[in-house]
């Protein structure tokens, strides 16, 4: 599973914070439980001390106060107890668990003995060699376009898309231009450039819109954003924003953030 250890340790982080919350909220509770009864639709709370009667001590409506600290005393340590179980639970995966641990069995082995195994877990780089290659049909271009040309000999449609392209192969950051993509209730889309996040090992897309100081193409481009997230793509996790005007332009700093966030 991809990120396993990643998410792990967040579900570690929040349940150290629940059981610190919880243990904090005990200190203060009063001593002893507190008992339920039932009798004829009427509940009755009776306070149990160590050392008294069985039973314990009826508590009547007057000591509200006392009767909600001591349920609330059963509650937290209910969940201390769950937290503490399923922290251990974690710790204990965590402790020597690393990522693609399978894939690097392959990755160690010597020069030679890799060319007589066939792997069982393909590696990453194996994987992203065979996503590229696959074959797709990419937006036509319209004749009279002026032509715009990458350093990897790529057609695109602006010198934005060129500056990104170029940077996305200076550092050899695997990358699909113009990629179909159908989004129901839209219609088939091209995003700027396809990826395939090492992270999660999903396709991850990245959308330039340049001339968002137009309304007509700013419409557009939101009614597109609207149609990626309708179909459980947002903003944020699977799918990068950038924008221009004529006065903003393409920040390549911003574009080194946003490949460190996401695509490394």
């Amino acid at each position: 599973m991809a990120n396993l250890k990643e998410s792990l340790l967040k579900e570690q982080n929040r349940l150290e914070k629940i059981l610190r919350k919880a243990e904090k909220q005990l200190k203060d509770a009063p001593q002893g439980t507190m008992r339920l009864s039932s009798s004829k639709k009427q509940v009755q709370y009776y306070h149990c001390m160590p050392g008294e009667k069985k039973n314990g001590r009826y508590l009547p409506k007057t000591e509200e106060q006392l009767i909600q600290r001591l349920d609330q005393k059963s509650y937290d340590e209910k969940v201390a107890k769950l937290a503490g179980k399923r922290l251990a639970q974690i710790r204990r995966i965590t402790k020597d668990y690393e990522e693609d641990e399978i894939e690097k069995l392959f990755s160690d082995e010597h020069i030679e003995r890799k060319k007589l195994i066939s792997p069982i877990v393909p590696t990453w780089e194996q994987r992203v060699e065979k996503w590229v290659s696959e074959d797709y049909i990419g937006k036509e271009f319209q004749e009279g376009t002026p032509v715009i040309l990458t350093e990897k000999g790529e057609r695109v449609r602006s010198k934005s898309e060129k500056i990104l392209a170029d940077y996305f192969y200076r550092n050899k950051i695997a990358y699909k231009y113009e990629c179909p993509l159908h989004l129901k209730g839209y219609g088939m889309v091209y995003p700027d450039f396809t990826f395939l996040s090492r992270k999660t090992k999903q396709e991850i897309y990245w959308e330039h819109d340049g001339r968002m100081d137009d309304s007509v193409y700013a419409q557009n481009a939101v009614r597109k954003i609207l149609a990626y997230e309708e179909n459980g793509i947002y903003p944020g996790e699977s799918l990068i924003l950038t924008f221009e005007t004529e006065k903003n332009v393409l920040n390549t700093r911003i574009i080194e953030r946003l490949v460190h966030r996401y695509l490394l």
